[in-house]
């Protein structure tokens, strides 16, 4: 996996009508893996050696894969619009009680009560091959494990189906965090759960930390000057950071 915590790629839009046609009809028909890499090269050599792009740029394998990755987005936002999936996922443990006789079962993600729209949301995940927390794109199916407890199978933003994880829906499952602005700072003290982007030479991970001290500087034009020392929770090492590398939960503060 991919160290890095990606972001949303801009659509690209540069494709034929007959190529629109071939991948509208390759989304509704295929059983392969839309996302992965071998898929999306193979399409992408085809598109780029026909002869309807003679003179046009060739076809990135990536672009076919962030063309995919949208569809299904937006097939996900109106699934969830009526549904409530997000509502679903995280009323699993009341709503839906393992069946007696199995130690484990598992379903797809069905639709519950209407009862407000949680279709905007943004959710992340901790990942359980490196204990970082990762962007969700969707949300596959759930199970419940022989504790009673419930855990979801999870694709991560910019991944394939190869990397999908199962994860408790309770510990490593959570709305998406927001980077913090220089006029939270005040609001920051010692002792508050932050998610920290560790930064290494040849990775940049999203972790939860605490705040251990705060040397308190005055704001300029290039904004916060603080220096934060945190400590990250899955190794209690320590480092020290400016604000541009925090997160906090959406609801720890009153964010304009």
């Amino acid at each position: 996996m991919d160290r890095l915590r990606p972001r949303q790629r801009p659509a690209f839009s540069g494709f034929t009508k007959a190529e629109f046609e071939k991948l509208e009809k390759l989304l509704e028909e295929s059983e392969e893996d839309l996302l992965s890499k071998e898929f999306c090269q193979k399409i992408a050599r085809s598109f780029s050696s026909s002869s309807g792009r003679a003179g046009k740029p060739i076809i990135k394998w990536t672009e076919v894969q962030s063309w995919f990755q949208n569809r299904q987005r937006d097939s996900l936002s109106k699934v969830t619009s009526s549904t409530k999936m997000s509502k679903v996922a995280f009323a699993l443990p009341e709503a839906c009680p393992p069946k007696k006789g199995h130690e484990s079962s598992q379903e797809p993600i069905e639709g519950g009560e209407e009862d407000g729209d949680l279709s905007v949301l943004e959710f992340e995940a901790r990942s359980s091959k490196d204990g970082a927390w990762y962007d969700v794109e969707l949300f596959l199916a759930h199970r419940f494990v022989s504790s009673g407890e419930v855990e979801v199978r999870v694709r991560f933003v910019g991944f394939g189906a190869e990397e999908d994880e199962w994860v408790n829906i309770k510990r490593s499952v959570r709305q998406r965090s927001v980077p913090l602005e220089p006029s939270h700072c005040p609001k920051l003290k010692v002792g508050d759960l932050v998610l920290c982007l560790q930064e290494r030479r040849d990775q940049a991970i999203y972790y939860d930390a605490h705040i251990v001290n705060i040397q308190r500087r005055m704001h300029d034009i290039r904004g916060c000057r603080c220096i934060y020392l945190v400590r990250y929770n899955h190794d209690n090492t320590e480092e020290k950071v400016r604000l541009r590398r925090l997160c906090c939960r959406p609801t720890f503060y009153t964010l304009p």
